[in-house]
Order: structure tokens, then sequence, then C-alpha cells
């Protein structure tokens, strides 16, 4: 058998040299560009965004607090965008349902989640088996608003201040009940919370709404009632309900004649909050534009003056700012929670 002729060195090796070479260079050109092109492409979708309607989740029946602030919310960026804001009530299970909803919604912008303080970090708190979790499954756009609630008592109890509720509960151990608008709400904690931190046992009775609830404190057949500074007003000047404090380590600006709990009993801090969270995996890019288009829209004169008309603070902030938020008071929620022994499941 006849041998084939040995390829000369130079063939084999140094003439293919520059065409490894080559396709080296080729190879590593194509991988610094994609990034570049992954940045252009992603810019350039934000600032095309948004190209069609928005969906607005709201996890609360149409009517509540939560419900009118998605509306103005929802108005002044479809006015902003020059396209449809869609307000998407999803309302049941404290939320449950609708924050689940929003959680497994395509990241992309198109369905935004308008959570409170009370499915954001309350529930993680009260529910053992909860089919979202806040930290993991959405990614903090901003706060929007924030709201103190009023503690109010019923006349017949003779007090007007915190102290004077405190030494009243300790000479009566398990005897004055409060009111909220249901278990786990942000009024029921505001009770327990003031429980845990006053050594006081007072009894927790919900009802099907704020309104109610507030009904049954007009009734006396509960003592005292935590609910939101624009429903009690009018019955407190009217003086069927003491106003005894806000529910707050400072004084609200609306209200500086009422003091707050805090100031008694340093430390404590129940807000109603509210804000704009994405599904989790949104680009940084988006998340940054919505932001930025939001804390716009929310100090716009007359949305200000709503909010705090409504007995609330603009609370717009950074989205890391948000997120630190939402992680603390989920830790507050957890310690109450298992010192008190509260859970809904």
């Amino acid at each position: 058998m006849r041998r084939m002729a040995r390829m000369p060195d130079d063939l084999t090796h140094s003439s293919t040299c520059p065409v490894r070479r080559a396709c080296a260079v080729l190879a590593l050109a194509a991988l610094m560009l994609q990034p570049a092109c992954g940045r252009a492409q992603g810019e350039g979708a934000t600032e095309a965004y948004p190209a069609k309607p928005v969906r607005l989740i709201v996890p609360y029946a149409p009517g509540g607090p939560t419900d009118t602030l998605s509306r103005i919310v929802a108005k002044a960026l479809a006015e902003r965008w020059k396209q449809q804001v869609v307000v998407d009530n999803r309302a049941g299970a404290n939320g449950i349902i609708g924050a689940t909803y929003a959680a497994r919604a395509a990241p992309d912008g198109y369905t935004l989640f308008l959570g409170n303080s009370g499915v954001l970090t309350s529930n993680p708190a009260l529910y053992s088996k909860l089919p979202y979790d806040p930290l993991k499954d959405f990614a903090p756009v901003s706060n929007l608003a924030a709201a103190p609630l009023m503690l109010v008592a019923h006349p017949s109890l003779h007090i007007s201040t915190i102290p004077q509720l405190v030494k009243l509960a300790k000479s009566h151990p398990g005897e004055l009940t409060f009111a909220s608008g249901g278990a786990g709400g942000v009024a029921h904690l505001a009770g327990e919370l003031l429980n845990s931190m006053s050594g006081i046992k007072t009894v927790h009775i919900a009802y099907k709404g704020a309104a109610p609830a507030l009904t049954a404190l007009l009734g006396g057949q509960v003592s005292f009632n935590y609910t939101s500074i624009v429903t009690a007003l009018p019955h407190v000047k009217a003086g069927r309900i003491v106003g005894v404090a806000v529910t707050t380590e400072k004084r609200s600006p609306a209200l500086p004649n009422i003091p707050a709990i805090g100031e008694s009993i340093p430390g404590y801090e129940v807000t109603a909050w509210y804000g704009i969270v994405l599904p989790a995996g949104a680009q940084p890019a988006l998340i940054q534009r919505i932001n930025t288009d939001l804390v716009a829209v929310l100090h716009d004169k007359a949305i200000e003056e709503r909010v705090v008309t409504d007995g609330g603070a603009i609370a717009a902030g950074s989205p890391e700012s948000f997120r630190k938020l939402i992680r603390s008071d989920i830790a507050k929620w957890m310690r109450l929670a298992k010192s008190a022994q509260l859970k809904l499941d």
C-alpha cells in the first residue's frame, strides 16, 4: 500500500494559525457585541414603553382606599403615557387572590400591582402557606402614599389619652374590646401591637368591613377602634367618639392637636401604606422608567392635596427604599405574630 505523503509542517500548523486566530477574534468580537446589542434593544423597548394598554391589578373590591388610590394613579399615568391604564379589581382572601394573580403575570411592565402594607407585609406573617412571596415574586417600583390610623374611643370610657387607656385596660384585663374591619387587617394589627408594647390585654372583635366596625363603636358595642382619619374625623368633631391618638411615632401634620401613640409608647408605628410592584424578573431599566413616572405624577399638586385631604401623605421614593420598607415591615409583623400567636390559617 502506498503511503500518503506527509503534509509539510508549514501547512499543518503555521498556515492554519492565522485562520484560528481570525476565528477567535471574530468569536470574541461577537461576544463583546452581544451585551451592547442587548442594552440597545432594552433601552429602545423602554423608550417605547408603553406601546399598549397597561393593567393595574388591585387586590380589593371597588370603593375602598386601595381602589380609590389606584384610580387616581391610573388616571395620572394614562395622561402621562398617552396610553390606557385599566384598573383590574381581583378581590378576595385578604388580597391573596389578586397578589397571586399578579405574581404570575409576565414581567414586561404591562401588569402592575398596587399592593398595600397588608398584602405585601402582614400576610406573610399571618398565613403559613401563602401562595406568593412578596420579596421573591415581586420587584418593588415605588411606595405611593401612607396614612396613619386614628384610635377612637367610645365616650363611656371617659378617657382621652393613651396613658389613660393603658391604665384602664390594666385595671380591667380582658374586658376592653376593640373593633376592626377584619382579622389580619392593619387595624387589627394596630391593636395587637398596642397590647404587645404596652403590656395590656384587650380583645379584638372582627367585623366585615370598616363601616360596620365604626357603627359598632358608635353604638357602644365595643370600647375603641382603629380607623382612617377621614372616616373618624366627622364623628370626633360631632362628639360621638373621642379621638385619642394617631398610630405613628410623631403627630400627623394634618392633625397637630391629636397626640401620636409613639409619644407615650416609643417605637410604636403603624401606617396603612400603598405601593406599586411588578412581577419578579422585570428589567431594571423598566423598573426605573416606571418609578420615574410614578414619582412625577405623585408630586402633582392636585394629587398631593387629595391624599392629604384623606389624611395621608405622598411617600414616593426609590425601588430600593421601598424594598427596605417591605422587608422591615415583614420582620415587624413576624415578631408580633409569633409573640401574640396570630395565625389566620
